[in-house]
């Protein structure tokens, strides 16, 4: 019985997810991967971070991606990070599947005393648009970012608002 209740729920989810990929249709994305409030006992130093994207669809399943973040004595040390950037997303059969990929800029402001570092960074994601109702989604998905001789990966969950 629970299986059938499931399928049922995938099937509902999968209906309304099919209109939402259209064009002309926008969204919003605050990530909670990019939001962090974590504080390194070694150092005392709390590192506090923010990060949101938004989107417009250009055509059916094809949105385009503007996102914006910043991170505050990241890494347990002074330097802050803003990060801004462009990219896009391919939405597969209208079910949520995704793929994306992005370019923008990692600045990076080493304390009171240094200059700062404007570095050029790449990232790619694969995840699934989930719709708990017609315009609100839980989005988890895959990540990799280059930053010149730095990689960051792992995964993280976001919340999707489609309009």
């Amino acid at each position: 019985m629970r299986k059938i209740a499931l399928m049922v729920c995938l099937l509902v989810a999968t209906v309304a997810a099919q209109a939402q990929f259209e064009k002309g249709k926008w969204f919003v994305n605050p990530s909670v991967s990019g939001l962090a409030l974590t504080h390194d006992t070694e150092s005392d130093k709390t590192t506090f971070g923010l990060e949101a994207e938004g989107g417009a669809f250009l055509m059916d399943n094809f949105a385009l991606l503007v996102n914006l973040g910043g991170a505050w004595n990241a890494l347990g040390s002074d330097v802050d990070i803003y990060t801004a950037g462009v990219g896009c997303r391919y939405y597969f059969d209208k079910v949520g599947i995704y793929l994306g990929t992005g370019v923008g800029i990692n600045r990076y402001e080493y304390g009171h005393d240094c200059d700062g570092t404007t570095r050029i960074r790449y990232n790619l994601e694969a995840g699934y648009a989930f719709f708990l109702s017609r315009s609100v989604t839980i989005e988890p998905a895959v990540y990799w970012n280059v930053d010149k001789d730095r990689s960051q990966y792992g995964l993280k969950v976001g919340f999707g608002f489609y309009f």
